[in-house]
């Protein structure tokens, strides 16, 4: 069985080192926020009020901390376009479009976990 700290490789980058290749991944894109951000990006642009609205319980402090990360990491793309009030857009580039396919299959996993072991709330 592979094990993903046995490469011998090592992938420096800002200046962190990583041996393993799954922790590196985990590092651009491990929490939930930065995910969701992603999974509601897949669509097409957003701007940063709509994008935010979008995803419940994250404070603008987070919202701002994640998606600079994202934009810092080369897997989301801002743009700012001279007008009063400016307006800003967020769109995936193509790096981040590359991980859509495993977040759409850990949103269909937990949702099939989920129906599995009878998690969903019942409605009433």
């Amino acid at each position: 069985m592979a094990n993903c700290c046995s490469n011998s490789r090592v992938i420096k980058y800002q200046d962190k080192e990583y041996v393993c290749s799954l922790a590196f991944a985990l590092q651009l894109i491990g929490d939930k926020y930065k995910s969701l951000i992603l999974f509601h990006l897949k669509d097409g642009e957003m701007r940063s009020g709509e994008l935010q609205k979008q995803i419940h319980g994250i404070s603008n402090r987070m919202f701002t901390f994640s998606i600079r990360a994202l934009e810092r990491d080369g897997l989301v793309s801002r743009k700012v376009y001279p007008e009063v009030p400016p307006k800003v857009v967020y769109e995936l580039t193509e790096a981040g479009h590359s991980i859509i396919p495993i977040i759409l299959q850990l949103d269909d996993w937990g949702k099939q976990f989920a129906a599995d072991q009878n998690l969903y709330a019942s409605e009433e």
